[in-house]
């Protein structure tokens, strides 16, 4: 039932958010380019994510699915990327701000791909 996934990746969601934005955050604060800093939590968040968004919201366990999924991190950090560009050249050079607004589209758009595409079967 996708309202249920839906309900399920958002609680799931702030766990990983909370550790990502945290990891952003930090990287800003020691003076890494936000692109780099973007990156680098995306990274780190990656396979944490992949496990409690697979398992707790769509019931899946294996691995297989691995490639897919960071595809669509792949994406979402290119948009994520893109979104902070377009604030800071509309004169918002606050990164932290910046970023926290981004975080909600950003959700969605990753919940409908992993939905549509990682584990459209489950």
């Amino acid at each position: 039932m996708v309202n249920e996934s839906l309900y399920k990746f958002i609680l799931v969601g702030f766990l990983n958010t909370l550790v990502g934005f945290s990891l952003y955050a930090l990287f800003i604060f020691f003076g890494i380019p936000y692109p780099v800093a973007v990156l680098l939590s995306t990274v780190l968040g990656v396979l944490f994510n992949y496990k409690t968004i697979g398992k707790i919201v769509f019931t899946y366990q294996g691995g297989s699915r691995l490639l897919p999924f960071i595809l669509v991190y792949i994406i979402v950090y290119c948009l994520n990327v893109y979104g902070l560009w377009q604030f800071e050249s509309l004169g918002l050079d606050n990164k932290y701000i910046a970023g926290a607004i981004l975080l909600f589209p950003l959700a969605l758009i990753s919940f409908y791909l992993n939905k549509s595409w990682v584990f459209k079967n489950d």
